[in-house]
């Protein structure tokens, strides 16, 4: 079950989102409980979901702290099923990528939101933060875009047993959408998916166009979403 329309707010719960995908250091942990009360309070999610998010919490909290750090590299940093960079799903390293993060940039800059110079347009949490400062209906319209690439990235956690699957189970949530799997493909080998590309081969890694094919920007679907389960 999940909520036919958006939640009259969830601008805090957002927020809450965007930190716990981000890299869990001192700082983090120490708003931990903040984060707990502002999930509680606004009660965005349904029980069940904010129980899962709880338990969460209660394990960065409570686990040391090299090792809440190294498992967040592990899953977030070591993989594509898993990365955080959304257009790392659609685009890879493509030439296509660059014109897409202009496109998201602007979009933000429009709202009055200005990016750090190490942040990435594309980067979940930037997105969710960016969605808090909206109205709730507009906020699930622009979650619900990218609802089919958050979809794999569920499927990718679920499939490796994280209890992160329950942040991305309730961002599909707020997007409208059910938590639902979907069949996600097998990664290469790490030493693979780094390969140096042929010499004038026209693509750097999977997903590179070849010079003259058409460039577009648009966020479109991930061919991993056609196994949804019904």
């Amino acid at each position: 079950m999940w909520f036919s329309q958006p939640p009259q707010t969830m601008r805090l719960t957002l927020r809450v989102l965007a930190h716990l995908l981000r890299y869990p250091d001192a700082p983090f942990r120490a708003h931990l409980p903040e984060m707990s009360d502002a999930l509680r309070g606004e009660a965005a999610l349904l029980p069940d979901r904010l129980d899962e998010l709880q338990a969460l919490l209660k394990r960065l909290g409570s686990l040391p702290a090299l090792q809440v750090e190294s498992e967040y590299v592990e899953l977030f940093d070591r993989g594509r099923s898993t990365a955080l960079h959304l257009f790392e799903h659609v685009h890879g390293d493509s030439r296509d990528r660059g014109p897409a993060m202009i496109d998201l940039i602007q979009t933000y800059e429009k709202a009055g939101l200005y990016l750090g110079p190490e942040e990435l347009p594309d980067h979940l949490p930037v997105l969710l933060e960016f969605a808090s400062t909206q109205p709730p209906l507009q906020a699930r319209e622009f979650l619900a875009e990218t609802a089919h690439i958050v979809r794999v990235i569920f499927s990718a956690l679920l499939k490796r047993q994280s209890p992160y699957a329950s942040v991305l189970a309730a961002v599909l949530e707020l997007s409208g959408e059910k938590a639902e799997a979907v069949t996600v493909a097998p990664e290469p080998e790490l030493d693979e998916s780094w390969a140096e590309p042929e010499v004038f081969g026209g693509c750097s890694t999977e997903g590179q166009a070849k010079p003259g094919q058409p460039q577009p920007i648009r966020i479109v679907k991930n061919s991993h979403t056609q196994g949804a389960q019904a």
